[in-house]
């Protein structure tokens, strides 16, 4: 008599590769890991159309520490080899853009300015003690914008002891220890901007290292909506800036702004192609409630933007950014 073998039976009998879900798993994990790297180390490559999602990316580049961190975590409970190895790609390539601002602050050099960027906003109702804020800093100079009547007198009367010479053009200005002279305002409203836009100016700082060319500027706000990043008008005014700051005939310029743009972001490539960018620490200044992104901006040519940090929060929706700035 002839047994008809059990289906049942078999399945039970048939051996479990231990790991076996496991590894499969891990190599989700690698394939993800392969992208993040891909993704940071060819970011230009991402198109900006539609939607400058291109622009969008390089805004919160940063945080894709945290998704490596992440895909690291998941890497180790998995216990997959194959996911450890992968993660370490997008480590390499984070650490090739950023790892250098996580470094500390080195000493104070000898041929330094500390400057203080912050857009005070238009609504803070309280500019007196926004002013004792930038006070405490220290600064040599300090550049602000959003500046309107009547807090704008406010400004000039608390900083006028610390700061005695300042220069108002539009809605930004600058205060300054060192006396200033050639101030005049600056020209960077797109052409889609009405008539009396006026958010740039310049001025020659006559600091104790030598004269210093100053541009204060606030670029035009971005949108983030449905159909991506709308930044138009602020890359054209990037584009006006970059190339007013490039017929400068002072070798050294320093740039304070809200330029309404990470560093990373390709829409300040005229300015980021010109100009230094800070070398050390991240100073996430915008919204002040969760900081995500730096879009207040020390950039610098004939010059090294050594540090950057934030201040305290004022009544200002963004935060104040301090930096340190060697010259050279």
């Amino acid at each position: 008599m002839v047994k008809r073998a059990d289906p049942g039976a078999a399945a039970e009998a048939r051996p479990v590769v231990p790991g076996a879900e496991g590894g499969r798993r891990g190599w989700v994990v690698a394939g993800s890991a392969v992208v993040a790297a891909g993704v940071l180390a060819f970011h230009r490559a991402v198109p900006n159309r539609p939607g400058r999602v291109g622009s969008l990316l390089e805004s919160f580049l940063p945080w894709f520490g945290v998704v490596i961190v992440l895909l690291l975590g998941i890497a180790l409970v998995r216990r997959s080899a194959v996911a450890l190895v992968a993660v370490l790609l997008p480590v390499g390539a984070w650490v090739h853009l950023f790892g250098t601002l996580l470094l500390p602050a080195e000493e104070p050099g000898a041929r330094e300015l500390d400057v203080v960027q912050h857009n005070v906003s238009d609504e803070n109702r309280d500019p007196a003690g926004t002013a004792r804020t930038l006070i405490e800093s220290g600064a040599d100079l300090v550049a602000l914008e959003e500046l309107v009547p009547p807090a704008l007198s406010a400004y000039e009367k608390g900083l006028a002891p610390t700061y005695p010479h300042h220069v108002v053009h539009g809605t930004v200005g600058l205060w300054s220890k060192y006396p200033l002279s050639g101030s005049g305002p600056v020209d960077i409203k797109p052409r889609s901007i009405d008539d009396g836009w006026s958010r740039g100016l310049r001025a020659v700082v006559h600091s104790p290292y030598g004269e210093v060319a100053a541009y204060v500027a606030h670029l035009p706000s971005i949108r983030i909506g449905a159909a991506g990043l709308a930044s138009g008008p602020r890359d054209e005014s990037a584009g006006v800036l970059g190339r007013a700051i490039a017929s400068e005939s002072i070798d050294t310029v320093i740039l304070l702004g809200d330029l309404n743009g990470a560093a990373e972001d390709r829409g300040l490539a005229p300015l980021t192609s010109r100009l230094n960018v800070a070398e050390r620490g991240f100073a996430f200044s915008f919204p002040r409630a969760v900081p995500v992104v730096r879009i207040d901006q020390v950039m610098a040519r004939a010059a090294a933007v050594r540090h950057l940090d934030t201040l305290p929060a004022t009544g200002s929706d963004h935060l104040p950014v301090v930096a340190r700035v060697a010259l050279e």
